[in-house]
């Protein structure tokens, strides 16, 4: 019965986190109307949502996700090649449970982790 999820996630600044997904990241803002307090945002066939949290500490935000990939290898030297930041613990790595795998923190430090199957 279920068929998709968009998970939402925290952000301090619209415009530093649509700046951030839209130009590193290569997401749409697919919103028709744009809210000042929320944001939905769509790269290939997954979207992510935000909601305005002014007060969110970034040290203390948990705000994860987890994307799959089906070319992760030609999506990560897509970054590096843009200058993305990887995070520093999640350069691109085979995992023991069969995953390749490569983590992000947006501006707000929410995590992302792309991962493929191997």
């Amino acid at each position: 019965m279920l068929t998709e999820i968009h998970p939402k996630l925290p952000m301090r600044d619209k415009n530093k986190t649509m700046n951030y997904y839209m130009d590193a990241l290569g997401f749409l803002n697919i919103g028709a109307v744009d809210y000042p307090d929320y944001l939905m945002l769509q790269k290939d066939n997954i979207q992510i949502h935000f909601f305005l949290f002014k007060g969110l500490d970034p040290k203390e935000n948990y705000g994860q996700v987890y994307i799959r990939c089906n070319d992760i290898d030609h999506f990560y030297t897509s970054l590096l090649e843009q200058n993305v930041a990887i995070h520093p613990n999640g350069k691109l790595t085979v995992k023991a449970w069969g995953q390749k795998e490569f983590s992000l923190l947006d501006p707000d430090n929410n995590l992302l982790t792309f991962g493929q199957n191997l």
